[in-house]
């Protein structure tokens, strides 16, 4: 059964506004292409890689600040030259993207969860409830990310003496994103919901005796989880830029762990020594792949939006 669905399943995509609108826009489509050859790069980064930047046998402080390949002084090896410690900076690039994209996403999930559940109680119960959620959103606005990230690094320090940078450094990226990021999805779904809970399939499930969590998650969900998916989209680059900050200000990966941040961080101690290639390689990738996942953001925002059609 699930075989003849198939067939009709992609039938109906190809056959879509959307997809019809994919194909009419060829910059959204290079930058799909980007994107999806950015995590595909940072997901088979250990079969790609020539070097593992964490393998400390594979790294020699003499093949430190080596040039670009093609470069004078450039060494075959390294295509994009070697950062400050001796490690392959093409390797680095794609093991730090993996860790980038693994916490931007990890983040934006968290978010979205947080914020999804927060919004449905709001918009479905309202009253005190959804008083104190949006003026717990009003409070959580006034802190940046970074504050957020010092005062969980600190509670995380304290709670667990024996721990190390290194060990924390991931979870912690992790719940400061999704604490920064929730409030957007919570507003949306919370007027979502306002306006669906009037209508008269919400009012047949009470009917029916249905409680108020089965018709949130089975009815109400559902329809209001669209403009989730462009608000995923954009967060995403968001939180990709939000790590490569934290990263950047170290509060977030040690430098033993490359993300695109802390290579950022790296070569712009070398900068002005002539070593251009550290900084100019992660970053340049950073700004790509925000820039690619921004415009599929945009893309998908229109889209998705009825009155543009």
């Amino acid at each position: 059964m699930a075989a003849n669905n198939a067939p009709g399943l992609v039938a109906r995509i190809l056959d879509s506004d959307v997809y019809a609108s994919f194909r009419s826009t060829k910059i959204v489509m290079v930058a799909a292409f980007i994107v999806l050859l950015m995590f595909i790069g940072a997901l088979f980064a250990p079969w790609l890689a020539p070097f593992n930047p964490f393998d400390p046998a594979t790294v020699f402080l003499a093949d430190a600040s080596i040039p670009p390949r093609w470069q004078d002084g450039g060494d075959p090896r390294f295509i994009f030259g070697t950062d400050d410690q001796g490690r392959d900076l093409y390797s680095a690039i794609l093991y730090g993207l993996r860790v980038s994209l693994i916490v931007g996403g990890l983040g934006v999930l968290l978010a979205a969860a947080i914020g999804i559940t927060l919004g449905l109680l709001a918009g479905y119960i309202g009253g005190k409830v959804d008083s104190i959620i949006m003026r717990v959103a009003d409070v959580q606005l006034t802190f940046p990310a970074i504050l957020i990230a010092l005062l969980i690094d600190g509670v995380v320090h304290a709670l667990f003496k024996g721990s190390s940078r290194e060990d924390t450094a991931i979870p912690v990226l992790v719940i400061s994103i999704g604490l920064s990021f929730w409030v957007q999805y919570a507003r949306t779904i919370r007027g979502s919901t306002m306006v669906e809970k009037n209508k008269d399939y919400v009012h047949a499930a009470r009917l029916v005796g249905l409680t108020a969590p089965v018709i949130m998650v089975r009815h109400v969900l559902p329809n209001v989880i669209g403009p989730v998916l462009v608000i995923l989209t954009i967060n995403l680059g968001l939180a990709i830029i939000t790590e490569a900050t934290l990263s950047f200000l170290g509060v977030g990966l040690p430098a033993t762990q490359p993300s695109l941040g802390t290579l950022i961080s790296i070569g712009n101690k070398y900068l002005f020594s002539g070593d251009w290639w550290i900084v100019t390689f992660p970053g340049a990738t950073l700004a790509i792949i925000v820039l690619a996942v921004n415009l599929l953001g945009d893309w998908l925002r229109d889209a998705l939006n009825p009155k543009l059609r």
